[in-house]
């Protein structure tokens, strides 16, 4: 049994691998989202400015891996067997639960989910430990429960001051700038540009650069005793060199920019290496100190005292992790999809939203109303004209179409570079990505990005993300506890199942992710994307009719799904598929309103407007058709929930089998219908129209069959009642179907008349 523990430390490294992939995809966000937001520079240069960051940050790193070899247990109390054990069960559970968040696009902490990985796993053993060994040591001596509680106290705290820091420091920075950056004087631009550098380079020497190899007990001491000397000579030479840039007109902003997500990138890299690499280095260490001193020992009585001690990190191990996650952050689209998500909260447009309202965004709307509204009567009328001013957009778009513009990005990179450099002077263990998101949050908001169309489904966003982050340290410490209590008891061949589990399930989800991208573009995302931000607004209009018809196809394939499932599982009284039912058709009205609401921000763009005028008519009619359509297979779900739910006597099976057939026609002629519309076949109209006319009149049919079989003694007149119910509501549907085809051939006749 030699080769288990080798082969452990093997596929430690390999999951590091794919741990790499994924925690560069989630944490991608922290360097990326000011800059893609801003459009500061094109796409492929951010990512060689970002990529040249990490890879500096890998590759100067001296790799100090303290917190995964004794930060939160304590290694001389476990075996050399525990320790690989504890090990592999939080690599295991972290690849999956960070792609898990990836795939959602939600960024979370990648510090979080490793430490309570291991206080879980753990935990696991200790629980054991304590009831077998019969030992006098408690539960604080075996586990550093305090640097969990740091962490969580850590959260709590930047959660909030970011927030409010951000947003305290975007209104001076736009009171001081407006946002007609170009027109700023050469000494305003060349103060402000000197702070930010200031604050970076104040970042990058306390969070950055602290455990960068150069970076010995001499040089950290003199930094320590100089730092008011060095920053004010940097702020002195930053601020003389922006003059010289802006005197030279070179965009000042755009360099804080891209010196901000250098910075972020190297901090990244040099900080959070070890919580991608930091567990599969340890568990080398573990093996190599095993070879050559516990053999005689034995794997499960030999102590791990040796990980008490700091390691250093071979020089070529930091190099792969720097290519590999270079290579990560250039080639995954699940990073994209992060940033996208920050991007999207904070972006000055109306666009799409890509969440919900919830009832406290609700209340907190509301109450941020009132207090803005009271606050506002405070103010003088004559200063309030003047602030108004200041925040007054051009009329005029920005023609690189960024979600907003270089002077909220340097404030979310200057502020998030201060925040985290005074939580690392004050030993508090601030995360990068809870910093950067919500001082990104909380500078959207002071900068009037938030609409009142906008803001309760960008406060839901934002509180969804944040309950994510707490989420991830209780799934975190949940599952790596389960994972490393079934290793512990299962042994090797559970081991590898759950090894093998978990690289399965990232290829799957990658799979996956690939597939509903490809569903996105063919439902017709991308051409939305392209409508809002082409610059030509002839184009808008028959862009939109083909949106309208991607879109209404896509609706009908759903509804038609749905219709049948709902047929076959009354006749089947299968319930558990009648509530599936009803989910889905409840989360399909937020998919209508955002799919309308999309559709109605592009309507309101085209040109010429005249034509886009005429069509609001025909266009807002498709849209009530489809909310018809589907308060008439919710009107139909929920009788048929209750029923079956109520173990209640099941209609005739005669009837029932007909009723069945007739609406598996009706959905037939649903997916036709789909089908026309996504291949531009207006002229099969007539031909839908007439199978909806015969298959209307078969079901009139049978709602008298059904009238007629009440009056016979026996019959359950509530499966009969129930039945009549429904049939009514498919020639409805069907009625209103013929309905939104009319309504789609008059927004085409009207497009090109």
């Amino acid at each position: 049994m030699e080769w288990i523990y080798p082969s452990m430390v093997v596929f430690l490294f390999v999951l590091a691998a794919f741990d790499l992939w994924v925690g560069v995809s989630n944490d991608a966000v922290n360097f990326l989202n000011s800059a893609i937001g801003s459009r500061a520079a094109k796409f492929k240069t951010l990512l060689f400015i970002a990529g040249i960051g990490v890879f500096a940050g890998c590759a100067l790193s001296n790799g100090m891996m303290d917190i995964a070899r004794h930060g939160i247990f304590s290694p001389q109390y476990f075996t050399f067997r525990e320790v690989m054990l504890i090990f592999l069960a939080v690599m295991a559970t972290d690849i999956v639960l960070l792609d898990v968040f990836n795939t959602f696009g939600m960024p979370t902490s990648t510090t979080v989910s490793m430490v309570f990985e291991l206080l879980g796993a753990s935990f696991a053993f200790v629980i054991v430990k304590m009831a077998t060994d019969g030992a006098a040591l408690g539960m604080g001596d075996y586990l550093n429960t305090s640097k969990a509680l740091e962490v969580i106290i850590g959260i709590f705290m930047s959660v909030p001051i970011a927030f409010f820091t951000g947003m305290v420091v975007q209104y001076l920075a736009r009171v001081l700038f407006t946002f007609q950056l170009q027109k700023a004087g050469a000494l305003k631009t060349a103060l402000y540009g000197g702070f930010a550098l200031t604050a970076i380079l104040y970042f990058m020497l306390f969070k950055g650069l602290k455990d960068l190899s150069f970076m010995n007990a001499e040089v950290k001491d003199f930094i320590h005793i100089h730092t008011a000397t060095i920053l004010a000579v940097v702020f002195v030479a930053a601020t003389l060199l922006m003059w010289g840039l802006k005197l030279l007109r070179v965009n000042v902003l755009r360099v804080v920019v891209l010196s901000g997500t250098f910075a972020l990138a190297t901090a990244f890299a040099g900080n959070d290496l070890v919580n991608f690499i930091g567990v599969p280095l340890a568990g080398l260490s573990s093996w190599m100190d095993f070879s050559n001193n516990g053999l005689e020992a034995g794997p499960e009585l030999y102590r791990m005292a040796s990980l008490t001690e700091s390691a250093k990190t071979p020089l070529i191990f930091l190099i792969g992790a720097g290519a590999l996650m270079v290579f990560s952050l250039v080639t995954s689209k699940k990073a994209r999809r992060v940033v996208e998500t920050e991007v999207g909260l904070s972006r000055s447009d109306e666009g799409d939203e890509m969440f919900g309202t919830s009832k406290v965004a609700r209340s907190l709307v509301r109450w941020g109303n009132s207090v803005g509204q009271s606050l506002s009567k405070m103010i003088p009328e004559r200063t309030g004209r003047w602030l108004d001013g200041r925040f007054r957009r051009p009329s005029v778009a920005a023609p690189n179409a960024a979600a907003y513009d270089l002077c909220r990005a340097s404030v979310n990179l200057c502020v998030a570079s201060l925040l985290i450099a005074l939580g690392t002077t004050l030993k508090l263990p601030l995360s990068t990505t809870f910093v950067t998101f919500m001082v990104a949050m909380g500078s959207s908001l002071s900068d009037r990005a938030w609409s009142r169309e906008s803001a309760v489904f960008r406060i839901t966003g934002v509180l969804t993300v944040i309950g994510g982050w707490f989420i991830t340290a209780g799934v975190a410490f949940t599952l790596a506890f389960f994972v490393a209590t079934a290793m512990n008891f299962g042994g090797i061949i559970v081991i590898v199942l759950i090894v093998a589990a978990g690289i399965f399930a990232i290829i799957r989800s990658q799979k996956k992710f690939a597939q509903k991208q490809k569903e996105l573009v063919q439902q017709g995302d991308m051409l939305f994307t392209q409508m809002w931000h082409v610059t030509d607004r002839t184009l808008i209009i028959p862009m939109l009719e083909r949106h309208i018809h991607m879109s209404v196809a896509g609706v009908l394939e759903d509804y038609a799904k749905l219709w049948t499932e709902t047929a076959d599982a009354l006749k089947e009284e299968n319930l558990k598929t009648l509530r599936h039912t009803q989910r889905e058709l409840t989360q399909s009205k937020r998919t209508l309103k955002n799919l309308r609401r999309r559709e109605a921000l592009c309507l309101r763009r085209a040109e010429p407007a005249l034509t886009a005028v005429k069509l609001s008519t025909p266009f807002h009619l498709i849209h009530n058709s489809l909310l018809q359509i589907r308060y008439g297979l919710v009107r139909m779900a929920e009788p048929c929930l209750e029923h079956v739910d109520n173990h209640f006597t099941p209609p005739e099976e005669k009837l029932s089998e007909k009723y069945e057939k007739l609406i598996e026609k009706a959905a037939s002629i649903m997916v036709l219908t789909a089908q026309d519309l996504r291949d531009a076949r207006q002229d099969e109209n007539a031909q839908r129209w007439a199978m909806m006319t015969e298959t209307k009149k078969e079901l009139e049919e049978l709602y008298v069959e059904v009238s007629v079989s009440t009056r016979v003694p026996g019959t359950n007149l509530t499966a009969a009642t129930l039945l009549l119910h429904l049939i009514q509501e498919a020639q409805q549907i069907l009625s209103e179907m013929k309905r939104l085809q009319k309504h789609i051939e008059k927004f085409h006749q009207a497009q090109i008349s």
